[in-house]
Protein backbone atom coordinates (compact mmCIF):
# COMPACT_ATOMS: atom_id res chain seq x y z
CA UNK A 1 0.00 0.00 0.00
CA UNK A 2 0.99 3.65 -0.44
CA UNK A 3 1.12 4.64 3.21
CA UNK A 4 0.22 8.01 4.59
CA UNK A 5 3.34 9.96 5.65
CA UNK A 6 3.78 12.52 8.43
CA UNK A 7 6.73 14.94 8.20
CA UNK A 8 7.55 17.13 11.22
CA UNK A 9 10.82 18.68 10.01
CA UNK A 10 9.15 22.09 9.83
CA UNK A 11 8.06 22.33 13.47
CA UNK A 12 11.51 22.84 14.93
CA UNK A 13 11.17 26.62 14.71
CA UNK A 14 8.82 26.29 17.69
CA UNK A 15 9.63 23.07 19.54
CA UNK A 16 12.73 20.89 19.77
CA UNK A 17 13.07 17.33 18.59
CA UNK A 18 13.94 16.38 22.17
CA UNK A 19 10.64 17.80 23.47
CA UNK A 20 8.70 15.73 20.93
CA UNK A 21 10.65 12.55 21.65
CA UNK A 22 10.20 13.11 25.39
CA UNK A 23 6.45 12.67 24.87
CA UNK A 24 6.84 9.12 23.52
CA UNK A 25 6.11 7.45 26.90
CA UNK A 26 2.93 9.52 27.26
CA UNK A 27 1.57 8.83 23.78
CA UNK A 28 2.45 5.12 24.12
CA UNK A 29 0.52 5.00 27.38
CA UNK A 30 -2.42 6.76 25.71
CA UNK A 31 -2.31 4.20 22.91
CA UNK A 32 -2.34 1.37 25.47
CA UNK A 33 -5.44 2.91 27.07
CA UNK A 34 -7.18 2.87 23.70
CA UNK A 35 -6.28 -0.75 23.00
CA UNK A 36 -6.97 -2.04 26.52
CA UNK A 37 -10.05 0.10 27.13
CA UNK A 38 -9.00 0.92 30.69
CA UNK A 39 -9.34 4.73 30.81
CA UNK A 40 -12.13 7.30 30.89
CA UNK A 41 -14.56 7.06 28.01
CA UNK A 42 -13.86 3.36 27.53
CA UNK A 43 -17.53 2.67 26.83
CA UNK A 44 -17.09 4.53 23.51
CA UNK A 45 -14.12 2.67 22.06
CA UNK A 46 -15.96 0.48 19.57
CA UNK A 47 -14.43 2.43 16.66
CA UNK A 48 -10.92 1.26 17.63
CA UNK A 49 -11.57 -2.19 16.16
CA UNK A 50 -13.39 -1.03 13.07
CA UNK A 51 -13.53 -2.06 10.35
CA UNK A 52 -12.53 -5.55 11.58
CA UNK A 53 -15.65 -5.77 13.76
CA UNK A 54 -18.06 -4.98 10.92
CA UNK A 55 -20.60 -7.76 10.47
CA UNK A 56 -20.41 -9.18 6.94
CA UNK A 57 -24.13 -10.02 6.90
CA UNK A 58 -24.98 -6.45 7.84
CA UNK A 59 -22.74 -5.14 5.08
CA UNK A 60 -24.35 -7.44 2.51
CA UNK A 61 -27.82 -6.34 3.62
CA UNK A 62 -26.78 -2.70 3.41
CA UNK A 63 -25.53 -3.15 -0.14
CA UNK A 64 -28.80 -4.86 -1.11
CA UNK A 65 -30.83 -1.95 0.30
CA UNK A 66 -28.57 0.50 -1.54
CA UNK A 67 -29.22 -1.36 -4.80
CA UNK A 68 -32.98 -1.38 -4.18
CA UNK A 69 -33.19 2.34 -3.37
CA UNK A 70 -30.82 3.30 -6.19
CA UNK A 71 -33.14 1.71 -8.72
CA UNK A 72 -36.03 3.96 -7.73
CA UNK A 73 -34.31 7.19 -6.64
CA UNK A 74 -32.39 9.91 -8.40
CA UNK A 75 -31.75 11.67 -5.13
CA UNK A 76 -31.07 10.62 -1.53
CA UNK A 77 -31.83 12.96 1.37
CA UNK A 78 -29.44 12.23 4.24
CA UNK A 79 -30.89 13.59 7.48
CA UNK A 80 -28.44 14.01 10.36
CA UNK A 81 -26.24 16.48 12.19
CA UNK A 82 -22.62 16.48 13.36
CA UNK A 83 -21.07 13.05 13.15
CA UNK A 84 -24.31 11.65 11.76
CA UNK A 85 -23.65 13.29 8.41
CA UNK A 86 -20.19 14.90 8.30
CA UNK A 87 -18.25 11.68 7.75
CA UNK A 88 -20.38 10.59 4.81
CA UNK A 89 -20.40 14.07 3.33
CA UNK A 90 -16.62 14.29 3.69
CA UNK A 91 -16.08 11.12 1.64
CA UNK A 92 -18.76 11.86 -0.96
CA UNK A 93 -17.65 15.43 -1.63
CA UNK A 94 -13.99 14.39 -1.78
CA UNK A 95 -14.78 11.88 -4.53
CA UNK A 96 -17.58 13.39 -6.60
CA UNK A 97 -17.34 16.05 -9.27
CA UNK A 98 -17.67 19.63 -8.10
CA UNK A 99 -20.50 19.86 -10.64
CA UNK A 100 -22.21 16.57 -9.80
CA UNK A 101 -25.51 18.31 -9.04
CA UNK A 102 -25.67 19.57 -12.63
CA UNK A 103 -24.29 16.51 -14.41
CA UNK A 104 -26.07 13.56 -12.85
CA UNK A 105 -24.60 10.10 -13.11
CA UNK A 106 -26.27 6.74 -12.74
CA UNK A 107 -26.19 6.81 -8.94
CA UNK A 108 -28.43 9.01 -6.78
CA UNK A 109 -27.17 12.47 -5.93
CA UNK A 110 -26.96 13.05 -2.17
CA UNK A 111 -28.39 16.15 -0.47
CA UNK A 112 -28.42 16.90 3.23
CA UNK A 113 -30.98 17.94 5.82
CA UNK A 114 -31.14 17.97 9.60
CA UNK A 115 -27.90 19.91 9.97
CA UNK A 116 -29.56 23.32 9.99
CA UNK A 117 -32.80 25.05 11.01
CA UNK A 118 -32.71 27.56 8.15
CA UNK A 119 -36.27 28.01 6.88
CA UNK A 120 -35.26 29.10 3.39
CA UNK A 121 -33.06 25.99 3.15
CA UNK A 122 -36.04 23.69 3.71
CA UNK A 123 -38.33 25.67 1.45
CA UNK A 124 -35.80 25.30 -1.36
CA UNK A 125 -35.25 21.60 -0.56
CA UNK A 126 -38.98 20.86 -0.76
CA UNK A 127 -39.19 22.65 -4.10
CA UNK A 128 -36.39 20.40 -5.37
CA UNK A 129 -38.09 17.27 -4.03
CA UNK A 130 -41.29 18.18 -5.86
CA UNK A 131 -39.49 17.34 -9.11
CA UNK A 132 -37.23 14.43 -8.09
CA UNK A 133 -37.67 10.74 -7.35
CA UNK A 134 -36.05 10.45 -3.95
CA UNK A 135 -35.54 8.40 -0.81
CA UNK A 136 -34.54 9.24 2.75
CA UNK A 137 -31.75 8.01 5.02
CA UNK A 138 -32.43 9.37 8.51
CA UNK A 139 -29.61 9.05 11.05
CA UNK A 140 -30.09 9.70 14.76
CA UNK A 141 -29.32 7.60 17.82
CA UNK A 142 -32.17 9.05 19.86
CA UNK A 143 -34.50 10.39 17.19
CA UNK A 144 -35.20 13.43 19.37
CA UNK A 145 -32.26 15.70 18.48
CA UNK A 146 -34.06 18.85 17.40
CA UNK A 147 -32.49 19.60 14.02
CA UNK A 148 -32.77 16.12 12.44
CA UNK A 149 -36.12 15.39 14.13
CA UNK A 150 -37.63 18.56 12.64
CA UNK A 151 -36.11 17.81 9.23
CA UNK A 152 -37.36 14.22 9.25
CA UNK A 153 -40.89 15.29 10.12
CA UNK A 154 -40.89 17.85 7.28
CA UNK A 155 -39.34 15.65 4.59
CA UNK A 156 -41.25 12.52 5.65
CA UNK A 157 -44.55 14.42 5.31
CA UNK A 158 -43.54 15.50 1.80
CA UNK A 159 -42.52 11.93 0.88
CA UNK A 160 -45.83 10.49 2.10
CA UNK A 161 -47.83 13.14 0.30
CA UNK A 162 -45.91 12.50 -2.93
CA UNK A 163 -45.86 8.69 -2.95
CA UNK A 164 -48.46 7.61 -0.40
CA UNK A 165 -47.70 6.17 3.02
CA UNK A 166 -47.04 2.58 1.88
CA UNK A 167 -44.57 3.48 -0.87
CA UNK A 168 -42.96 6.15 1.33
CA UNK A 169 -42.17 3.49 3.94
CA UNK A 170 -40.21 1.59 1.28
CA UNK A 171 -38.19 4.72 0.52
CA UNK A 172 -36.98 5.39 4.08
CA UNK A 173 -34.02 3.78 5.83
CA UNK A 174 -33.30 4.54 9.48
CA UNK A 175 -29.91 4.32 11.16
CA UNK A 176 -30.42 4.45 14.89
CA UNK A 177 -30.09 2.73 18.26
CA UNK A 178 -30.48 -1.04 18.36
CA UNK A 179 -33.06 -1.17 21.16
CA UNK A 180 -34.53 2.16 22.15
CA UNK A 181 -35.23 5.76 21.21
CA UNK A 182 -37.85 7.61 19.22
CA UNK A 183 -36.40 6.82 15.78
CA UNK A 184 -36.00 3.14 16.70
CA UNK A 185 -39.67 3.03 17.69
CA UNK A 186 -40.83 4.90 14.57
CA UNK A 187 -38.86 2.55 12.32
CA UNK A 188 -40.41 -0.49 13.98
CA UNK A 189 -43.94 0.89 13.83
CA UNK A 190 -43.65 2.04 10.20
CA UNK A 191 -41.68 -0.96 8.98
CA UNK A 192 -38.60 0.92 7.77
CA UNK A 193 -35.40 -1.06 7.19
CA UNK A 194 -33.06 -0.06 10.01
CA UNK A 195 -29.34 -0.26 10.68
CA UNK A 196 -27.65 0.10 14.03
CA UNK A 197 -25.41 2.83 15.39
CA UNK A 198 -23.27 0.76 17.79
CA UNK A 199 -23.72 1.73 21.44
CA UNK A 200 -19.95 1.98 21.87
CA UNK A 201 -19.28 4.30 18.90
CA UNK A 202 -19.83 8.04 19.28
CA UNK A 203 -21.14 10.09 16.38
CA UNK A 204 -17.89 11.75 15.38
CA UNK A 205 -16.17 8.34 15.19
CA UNK A 206 -19.02 6.64 13.31
CA UNK A 207 -18.17 7.06 9.61
CA UNK A 208 -17.01 3.42 9.31
CA UNK A 209 -20.41 2.18 10.56
CA UNK A 210 -23.70 2.24 8.60
CA UNK A 211 -23.87 5.95 9.49
CA UNK A 212 -21.26 6.65 6.82
CA UNK A 213 -21.26 3.48 4.75
CA UNK A 214 -24.87 3.59 3.53
CA UNK A 215 -24.84 7.17 2.15
CA UNK A 216 -21.38 6.64 0.66
CA UNK A 217 -22.50 3.45 -1.08
CA UNK A 218 -25.71 5.16 -2.28
CA UNK A 219 -23.56 7.86 -3.90
CA UNK A 220 -21.83 5.12 -5.89
CA UNK A 221 -18.51 4.78 -4.07
CA UNK A 222 -16.71 1.59 -3.09
CA UNK A 223 -17.09 1.08 0.64
CA UNK A 224 -14.96 -2.09 0.52
CA UNK A 225 -11.96 -0.03 -0.61
CA UNK A 226 -12.73 2.57 2.09
CA UNK A 227 -12.78 -0.14 4.75
CA UNK A 228 -9.57 -1.71 3.42
CA UNK A 229 -7.73 1.60 3.70
CA UNK A 230 -8.94 2.00 7.28
CA UNK A 231 -8.00 -1.61 8.07
CA UNK A 232 -4.46 -1.21 6.76
CA UNK A 233 -3.97 2.01 8.73
CA UNK A 234 -5.36 0.30 11.84
CA UNK A 235 -2.57 -2.30 11.63
CA UNK A 236 0.07 0.44 11.57
CA UNK A 237 -1.50 2.41 14.42
CA UNK A 238 -1.93 -0.67 16.62
CA UNK A 239 1.37 -2.48 16.09
CA UNK A 240 4.10 0.17 16.04
CA UNK A 241 5.19 1.92 19.24
CA UNK A 242 7.73 4.29 17.69
CA UNK A 243 7.35 7.86 16.52
CA UNK A 244 9.15 7.02 13.28
CA UNK A 245 6.91 4.06 12.47
CA UNK A 246 3.52 5.15 13.82
CA UNK A 247 2.18 8.34 12.18
CA UNK A 248 -0.67 8.65 14.68
CA UNK A 249 1.71 8.66 17.66
CA UNK A 250 3.97 11.18 15.94
CA UNK A 251 1.09 13.53 15.09
CA UNK A 252 -0.32 13.30 18.62
CA UNK A 253 3.10 13.93 20.18
CA UNK A 254 3.82 16.98 18.01
CA UNK A 255 0.39 18.51 18.65
CA UNK A 256 0.79 18.14 22.41
CA UNK A 257 4.39 19.36 22.41
CA UNK A 258 3.36 22.50 20.52
CA UNK A 259 0.34 23.02 22.78
CA UNK A 260 2.59 22.92 25.83
CA UNK A 261 4.72 25.53 24.11
CA UNK A 262 1.75 27.90 23.97
CA UNK A 263 0.27 27.11 20.56
CA UNK A 264 -3.52 27.55 20.74
CA UNK A 265 -4.83 27.02 17.18
CA UNK A 266 -4.31 24.24 14.64
CA UNK A 267 -5.10 24.98 10.99
CA UNK A 268 -5.74 22.08 8.62
CA UNK A 269 -4.58 23.31 5.22
CA UNK A 270 -5.15 21.70 1.83
CA UNK A 271 -4.67 22.67 -1.81
CA UNK A 272 -7.65 20.54 -2.86
CA UNK A 273 -11.07 22.24 -2.76
CA UNK A 274 -12.82 18.86 -2.71
CA UNK A 275 -11.34 18.24 0.77
CA UNK A 276 -13.21 21.10 2.43
CA UNK A 277 -15.62 18.67 4.13
CA UNK A 278 -12.72 16.53 5.31
CA UNK A 279 -11.69 19.69 7.17
CA UNK A 280 -15.23 20.10 8.57
CA UNK A 281 -15.25 16.48 9.79
CA UNK A 282 -11.75 16.92 11.25
CA UNK A 283 -12.82 20.09 13.06
CA UNK A 284 -15.67 18.29 14.79
CA UNK A 285 -13.49 15.27 15.59
CA UNK A 286 -10.78 17.28 17.31
CA UNK A 287 -12.86 20.18 18.61
CA UNK A 288 -15.46 17.98 20.29
CA UNK A 289 -12.88 15.46 21.55
CA UNK A 290 -10.31 17.84 23.04
CA UNK A 291 -12.13 21.10 23.69
CA UNK A 292 -13.06 20.66 27.34
CA UNK A 293 -11.86 21.63 30.82
CA UNK A 294 -10.60 24.87 29.20
CA UNK A 295 -8.04 22.85 27.25
CA UNK A 296 -7.29 21.95 23.66
CA UNK A 297 -6.15 23.36 20.34
CA UNK A 298 -8.83 25.27 18.44
CA UNK A 299 -9.26 23.47 15.08
CA UNK A 300 -9.49 25.78 12.06
CA UNK A 301 -9.04 25.22 8.32
CA UNK A 302 -7.74 27.02 5.24
CA UNK A 303 -7.79 26.23 1.53
CA UNK A 304 -4.74 27.08 -0.56
CA UNK A 305 -4.61 29.22 -2.56
CA UNK A 306 -8.14 30.55 -2.07
CA UNK A 307 -7.81 31.58 1.57
CA UNK A 308 -4.33 33.05 1.13
CA UNK A 309 -6.15 35.99 -0.46
CA UNK A 310 -8.25 36.51 2.68
CA UNK A 311 -6.52 34.99 5.72
CA UNK A 312 -2.96 34.78 4.39
CA UNK A 313 -1.92 38.14 5.80
CA UNK A 314 -2.97 37.23 9.34
CA UNK A 315 -1.36 33.80 9.20
CA UNK A 316 1.90 35.29 7.93
CA UNK A 317 2.18 38.28 10.24
CA UNK A 318 -0.52 38.06 12.90
CA UNK A 319 -0.16 36.80 16.45
CA UNK A 320 2.03 33.69 16.75
CA UNK A 321 -0.59 31.40 18.29
CA UNK A 322 -1.03 28.72 15.63
CA UNK A 323 0.37 25.59 14.08
CA UNK A 324 -0.40 24.35 10.59
CA UNK A 325 -1.14 20.82 9.43
CA UNK A 326 -0.75 20.74 5.65
CA UNK A 327 -2.45 17.88 3.84
CA UNK A 328 -0.70 17.22 0.53
CA UNK A 329 -1.73 14.91 -2.31
CA UNK A 330 0.97 13.53 -4.62
CA UNK A 331 -1.12 12.69 -7.67
CA UNK A 332 -4.26 14.33 -9.05
CA UNK A 333 -7.00 12.33 -10.74
CA UNK A 334 -6.77 14.51 -13.87
CA UNK A 335 -4.31 16.81 -15.67
CA UNK A 336 -5.04 20.32 -16.97
CA UNK A 337 -2.11 22.18 -18.60
CA UNK A 338 -1.94 25.95 -19.06
CA UNK A 339 -2.28 26.88 -22.78
CA UNK A 340 0.02 29.36 -24.52
CA UNK A 341 -1.11 32.77 -25.76
CA UNK A 342 0.95 34.56 -28.42
CA UNK A 343 0.09 38.04 -27.12
CA UNK A 344 0.81 37.11 -23.49
CA UNK A 345 -1.10 40.14 -22.22
CA UNK A 346 -1.56 38.51 -18.82
CA UNK A 347 2.18 37.79 -18.57
CA UNK A 348 1.81 34.14 -17.65
CA UNK A 349 3.37 32.45 -20.68
CA UNK A 350 6.13 31.29 -18.34
CA UNK A 351 3.49 28.85 -17.05
CA UNK A 352 2.74 27.45 -20.50
CA UNK A 353 2.50 23.64 -20.52
CA UNK A 354 2.76 23.44 -16.74
CA UNK A 355 -0.12 21.55 -15.16
CA UNK A 356 -2.28 23.10 -12.49
CA UNK A 357 -0.93 20.51 -10.06
CA UNK A 358 2.63 21.70 -10.71
CA UNK A 359 1.55 25.29 -10.09
CA UNK A 360 -0.48 24.34 -7.03
CA UNK A 361 2.43 22.36 -5.59
CA UNK A 362 4.70 25.39 -6.01
CA UNK A 363 2.08 27.52 -4.27
CA UNK A 364 1.92 25.02 -1.41
CA UNK A 365 5.70 24.80 -1.11
CA UNK A 366 6.05 28.57 -1.26
CA UNK A 367 3.35 28.92 1.42
CA UNK A 368 5.04 26.34 3.61
CA UNK A 369 8.40 28.08 3.37
CA UNK A 370 6.88 31.51 4.03
CA UNK A 371 4.94 30.31 7.05
CA UNK A 372 7.91 28.45 8.53
CA UNK A 373 10.08 31.55 8.00
CA UNK A 374 7.33 33.56 9.69
CA UNK A 375 7.46 31.36 12.78
CA UNK A 376 4.56 28.96 12.06
CA UNK A 377 5.32 25.30 12.87
CA UNK A 378 4.06 23.12 10.00
CA UNK A 379 3.27 19.40 10.01
CA UNK A 380 2.99 17.81 6.56
CA UNK A 381 0.65 14.86 5.98
CA UNK A 382 1.11 13.36 2.51
CA UNK A 383 -1.07 10.82 0.72
CA UNK A 384 -0.70 9.38 -2.76
CA UNK A 385 -4.08 10.38 -4.20
CA UNK A 386 -7.69 10.93 -3.21
CA UNK A 387 -9.74 7.77 -3.56
CA UNK A 388 -11.77 5.51 -1.28
CA UNK A 389 -8.70 3.65 -0.01
CA UNK A 390 -6.80 6.82 0.90
CA UNK A 391 -9.81 8.35 2.60
CA UNK A 392 -10.15 5.19 4.68
CA UNK A 393 -6.52 5.61 5.74
CA UNK A 394 -7.08 9.25 6.65
CA UNK A 395 -10.22 8.48 8.64
CA UNK A 396 -8.58 5.87 10.84
CA UNK A 397 -5.35 7.84 11.17
CA UNK A 398 -7.11 11.00 12.37
CA UNK A 399 -9.44 9.06 14.69
CA UNK A 400 -6.66 7.07 16.35
CA UNK A 401 -4.40 10.11 16.65
CA UNK A 402 -7.29 12.02 18.19
CA UNK A 403 -7.84 9.39 20.87
CA UNK A 404 -4.12 9.29 21.66
CA UNK A 405 -3.85 13.08 21.66
CA UNK A 406 -6.89 13.53 23.90
CA UNK A 407 -5.63 11.11 26.52
CA UNK A 408 -2.18 12.76 26.37
CA UNK A 409 -3.89 16.12 26.90
CA UNK A 410 -5.58 14.72 30.00
CA UNK A 411 -9.22 14.83 28.90
CA UNK A 412 -11.88 12.29 28.00
CA UNK A 413 -11.83 12.34 24.17
CA UNK A 414 -15.18 10.56 23.91
CA UNK A 415 -17.71 12.76 25.71
CA UNK A 416 -19.10 16.20 24.86
CA UNK A 417 -20.78 17.66 27.96
CA UNK A 418 -20.57 21.23 26.68
CA UNK A 419 -22.82 20.47 23.70
CA UNK A 420 -25.83 20.24 26.00
CA UNK A 421 -25.62 23.86 27.21
CA UNK A 422 -27.13 25.48 24.12
CA UNK A 423 -29.81 22.79 23.96
CA UNK A 424 -31.06 23.53 27.48
CA UNK A 425 -31.32 27.22 26.70
CA UNK A 426 -33.01 26.58 23.34
CA UNK A 427 -35.56 24.19 24.87
CA UNK A 428 -36.39 26.75 27.55
CA UNK A 429 -36.91 29.50 24.96
CA UNK A 430 -39.07 27.20 22.82
CA UNK A 431 -41.22 26.16 25.78
CA UNK A 432 -40.34 22.44 25.73
CA UNK A 433 -42.00 20.66 28.70
CA UNK A 434 -39.53 20.19 31.53
CA UNK A 435 -37.34 23.14 30.52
Amino acid sequence: MDALKVNVEHVFNSVSRHEIEALLPEVKKAKEHLLKGDAVGNDFLGWVNLPEDINSEMLASLKADVKRLSEKSRLLVVIGIGGSYLGARMVIEALQSEYASMVRGEKPYVVYAGHTLGEDYYSQLLQLLDHEDYSICVISKSGTTTEPAVAFRIVKAHLEQKYGKEEASRRIIAITDARRGALHDIAQQEGYPAYVIPDNVGGRYSVLTPVGLLPIAMAGYNVDHLLQGASDMRVICHKDDTLDGNPALLYAAVRNALYRRGIKVEMLVSCQPNLRYLAEWWKQLYGESEGKEHKGLLPHSLSITTDLHSMGQYVQEGERLMMETMLRVRRPNATVPVPTDERNLDGINYLTCKTLTEINDCAAEGTLQAHVDGGIPVVEITVDKIDEYTLGQLIYFFEFACGVSGYTLGVNPFDQPGVEAYKRNMFHLLGKPGF
